[in-house]
């Protein structure tokens, strides 16, 4: 989970599920040293102590947003985990009882066959089932409104009312 609004909408139906199952939600967020967290490319460097501390917050920031102060109403636990989001969300889900629930986000158009999404990866290589949460329909909006802005485009309200 990266702390999106794609991941937390993904969190909220993990939760939503967890609750119907009677089981424990993960919230797991891979981290990577070099490139930010969870980037494909790594340093070998003495700063491991510092990406592991920052990714400890992003994951515990993201729970506060997607739940408050009061958590999920369902067991949690969290889990950080150095390595690349789509080898260490396969992994978390070990067991065919288990439901891996990622966010699908958007579609890429150019990058799509260059770098497939990790929702994509889960659905091929996970051994338990797979749940790709599709992104808010708000959060399309908001990024229409923010590519629009970005070309200086003309926003008519009325587009989104929709």
């Amino acid at each position: 989970m990266s702390g999106g609004p794609g991941s937390l909408t993904a969190l909220h139906r993990a939760a939503d599920e967890a609750r119907l199952r009677g089981a424990v939600l993960w919230a797991v967020l891979a981290w990577q040293p070099g490139g930010g967290l969870g980037s494909r490319s790594s340093c070998a460097c003495d700063a491991f102590p510092e990406y592991r501390v920052a990714a400890a917050g992003q994951l515990r920031d993201a729970l506060v947003t997607a739940f408050g102060p009061g958590g999920p109403g369902v067991p949690l636990k969290a889990q950080i985990v150095r390595g690349t989001p789509r080898a260490v969300l396969v992994d978390a889900a070990r067991d065919a009882d288990d439901l891996l629930v990622v966010g699908a986000g958007r579609r890429r158009r150019l990058l799509g066959p260059l770098w497939p999404s990790v929702a994509r990866h889960c659905l091929a290589h996970a051994p338990c089932p797979v749940l790709a949460v599709p992104p808010n329909p708000l959060e399309a909006q908001l990024h229409t409104v923010r590519r629009r802005n970005a070309w200086r485009l003309r926003l008519d309200a009325r587009e989104l009312a929709g």
